[in-house]
C-alpha cells in the first residue's frame, strides 16, 4: 500500500470514528457512551479508537489542532486587516472554527463539564500559540505582544460563545445577526492589535 493510500485510509478511519462517536454522544450523552461502544459501532478495535483519539473528549473536538492554531495562522505578514478579513470569511462560511455546529452538538457540549472544560482549554491553547508567535516576532517588545494575543483571542472566544449560544435560540440567522457585533468587536480591537 502506498504512503498516500495509507494516509487516506487513516484519515477516513479517523473521520468515521469521530462521526460515530459524535452521533452516539449527542444521542446518549457524552458521559454515558464508552470507548468500547464507539469501537463496536465504528467497526474498529478499541485500541484503534484510542490510537486516533487519546482522550475521550478528542473524539468530540477532532478539529482541536486546527482550532488552536487558527489565530496564529490568521496573522499574515503581521497584518491586522488580513486577520479581520479571514475571520469574516469564516463567519460567512459558517465554519466550525468560529463556533458553527448543530444544536445537538452545542447542547451536548454545554451539558458536559468535561467538554466545557476541554473547550476552555482549547481557547487557552489558542491564546498561548498566538502569544508565542507574536513574542518570537517581536522579542524586543516584552509584554505587549502577549497582551495583543490576549485581546485577539478574547474577541474570538466571546464571538465563538455567542455563535454557540445563538445556535440554541435561532440557528438560521446567526451569521447575519452577529456580523455587525463582530465588526464592532474588531473595531475595538484594532488599537490594541493593529500594530501586529
Amino acid at each position: 500500500m502506498s504512503e498516500g493510500l495509507r494516509a487516506q485510509k487513516k484519515h477516513e478511519t479517523r473521520k468515521t470514528i469521530s462521526d460515530v462517536a459524535t452521533r452516539l454522544f449527542i444521542r446518549n450523552g457524552f458521559e454515558d457512551v464508552t470507548i468500547a461502544e464507539i469501537a463496536t459501532e465504528a467497526r474498529v478495535a478499541k485500541m484503534t479508537v484510542t490510537n486516533h483519539f487519546p482522550r475521550k473528549e478528542d473524539l468530540v473536538f477532532d478539529i482541536r489542532a486546527d482550532f488552536t492554531a487558527w489565530p496564529a495562522s490568521l496573522i499574515r505578514d503581521s497584518a491586522f486587516h488580513d486577520t479581520r478579513e479571514l475571520y469574516f470569511e469564516a463567519l460567512g462560511a459558517k465554519h466550525a472554527l468560529v463556533g458553527f455546529s448543530g444544536p445537538g452538538f452545542v447542547r451536548m457540549v454545554k451539558e458536559s463539564p468535561v467538554l466545557t472544560n476541554a473547550l476552555h482549554e482549547m481557547h487557552r491553547e489558542r491564546e498561548e500559540n498566538l502569544a508565542d508567535l507574536l513574542v518570537r516576532r517581536h522579542p524586543e517588545q516584552g509584554l505587549p505582544p502577549v497582551l495583543a494575543a490576549a485581546h485577539l483571542t478574547a474577541v474570538l472566544r466571546v464571538l465563538f460563545q455567542e455563535v454557540f449560544d445563538r445556535t440554541l435560540e435561532n440557528g438560521e440567522a446567526i451569521a447575519d445577526e452577529l456580523w455587525p457585533v463582530a465588526e464592532q468587536a474588531f473595531d475595538q480591537l484594532e488599537p490594541a492589535f493593529g500594530g501586529y
